[in-house]
């Protein structure tokens, strides 16, 4: 994919809709720490266009970024982060309910980023439910940081997600640091 323009456009909260309905969107969802913020750098051949929060847990709202003026790349709250209060994660999981169940998009693909040494948490197996329920687009799984894993692990790494990881999910081995699985990200997408 050429990727000619990538600007971050707006973080939104609650009932702040703003975006063209007819763009597509590629939502990202993850635990704090999984990559989401270095996956979306290496899908758009960016250094720096999505930031990762020097605090984990501190970002709060759903930042877009218009692509190529075509599409959005929309990069979700990490959730999950253990030192965040119970009533803060809760208004994170309903910040995230209100996107995926409340807001109108014509086409949208939702990536799931998961930390492949960690494997699936039931943060994820709750965020993959969530998005079989909706019926509201194609799932892809990204199993990142297998630039960290030996090949024994990361052949472990892959078994055991395959078990775990629902059939409607395609599942990608991903590296952000070394960009593997970007091609592989594009030719889901075209098809």
């Amino acid at each position: 994919m050429d990727i000619k323009s990538a600007e971050f456009v707006k973080g939104v909260i609650i009932g702040k809709e703003f975006w063209d309905k007819n763009k597509p969107q590629f939502v990202f969802y993850g635990r704090s720490n999984s990559g989401k913020s270095s996956s979306i750098n290496a899908i758009l051949n960016r250094n720096s266009l999505a930031r990762p929060s020097g605090t984990p847990g501190k970002t709060r709202e759903i930042n877009f970024y218009d692509i190529n003026n075509e599409f959005y790349f929309v990069d979700l709250p990490g959730y999950g982060y253990a030192k965040m209060s119970k009533v803060e994660q809760e208004k994170l999981r309903q910040l995230i309910l209100w996107f995926v169940d409340e807001t109108e998009v014509a086409s949208r693909t939702h990536v799931v980023v998961m930390d492949s040494k960690i494997g699936m948490t039931n943060l994820d197996r709750e965020m993959l439910e969530i998005l079989e329920s909706s019926h509201s687009g194609k799932v892809i799984g990204l199993l990142n940081k297998v630039d960290r894993l030996n090949q024994k692990e990361l052949s472990a790494s892959l078994k055991k997600a395959k078990e775990e990881i629902p059939p409607f999910v395609e599942l990608i081995p991903f590296s952000a640091v070394k960009k593997t699985g970007v091609d592989k990200f594009w030719e889901i997408i075209k098809k």
